[in-house]
């Protein structure tokens, strides 16, 4: 699938930003960058078109859209999303070289909504992290939740040519929303994930696995318009950093968060320490990190 559309100046600039840890080193005419996001290639022209390519390329084409306020479909009231009772899930960690990919679904009772807004919930992306770890306990006390880890070790092992990111997330993704409505059978009005797939897509990538939840809600941006997503997402970041703090001390090294030049200079630090063979266990071996930190096509 292709998507093309032109941005203007602004959107040009968050693009930059946004996909910045997410390029490839190749310089090609007219292009302003290239970058890979999960399923999705995405190519900024200097003429400011923008192309999407993938399997996912309308998802990550829309969240740009509705920026811009265009939109291929009727615009939709998100309101209701928030005032409900509702579960949730979210994940972070999935744009980090180092550091675990975390799930987390929410259960959030409409009677928890005003306490939420109080306490200043949203999208964990635009929190802070010392707000994280000052807050997230305090939801974690006040609502249902389930969690799953995934370490690096672990994803190398499942990552292949026909398991990629989005279907390692969607796996997860419906483990603890399965696990969180099966146990604690909340009353809820809506199911909502944040959209990284097609909801076809989504449930082909789960359709090994006997226990499926269905019914879900999928919406692109859903942390900023539903609470119990919002709550997933700063849960999952607040575990994220401990996992991350406990391997900076394991490993005796200050790593780096995210995929940028910086995360490749700590990996040659760590890598001159332990050998490349650390890298299986601490790295996401697929990332561009990895072929930039060992100067080889090796990996």
């Amino acid at each position: 699938m292709n998507i093309v559309f032109k941005v203007n100046d602004d959107i040009k600039e968050k693009m930059i930003k946004y996909y910045a840890d997410k390029k490839r080193d190749k310089e090609i005419q007219y292009v302003v960058f290239q970058a890979v996001d999960n399923d999705t290639v995405v190519t900024l022209y200097t003429s400011n078109k923008v192309m999407f390519q993938g399997v996912s390329a309308d998802v990550d084409a829309s969240m740009w859209k509705e920026m811009m306020g265009i939109s291929d479909t009727p615009k939709i009231d998100y309101s209701k999303y928030h005032n409900c009772s509702s579960v949730g899930s979210d994940e972070v960690g999935t744009g980090d070289y180092f550091g675990p990919i975390v799930v987390t679904a929410s259960y959030v009772n409409k009677e928890d909504v005003s306490f939420l807004d109080e306490l200043g919930v949203g999208d964990s992306k635009k929190i802070n992290d010392s707000t994280i770890l000052k807050i997230a306990p305090q939801i974690a006390k006040r609502i249902k939740y389930r969690s799953l880890i995934l370490n690096n070790k672990e994803y190398n092992e499942k990552y292949s040519k026909d398991v990629n990111m989005n279907k390692i997330k969607a796996i997860m993704h419906n483990k603890v929303l399965y696990q969180l409505i099966k146990e604690e059978k909340p009353d809820y009005d809506y199911i909502i994930v944040d959209e990284f797939a097609r909801e076809k897509r989504y449930y082909e990538y789960i359709k090994e696995d006997p226990n499926k939840q269905m019914g879900i809600t999928f919406m692109t941006k859903a942390e900023d318009k539903n609470l119990a997503v919002a709550c997933s997402s700063i849960i999952s970041r607040y575990l994220f950093l401990q996992e991350f703090d406990r391997l900076c001390d394991k490993l005796s090294l200050p790593l780096v968060k995210g995929a940028g030049p910086e995360v490749d200079k700590i990996g040659e630090e760590l890598v001159d320490k332990y050998g490349k063979e650390k890298l299986e266990e601490v790295a996401k071996l697929n990332f561009a990190n990895t072929q930039r930190i060992l100067k080889t096509m090796i990996f």
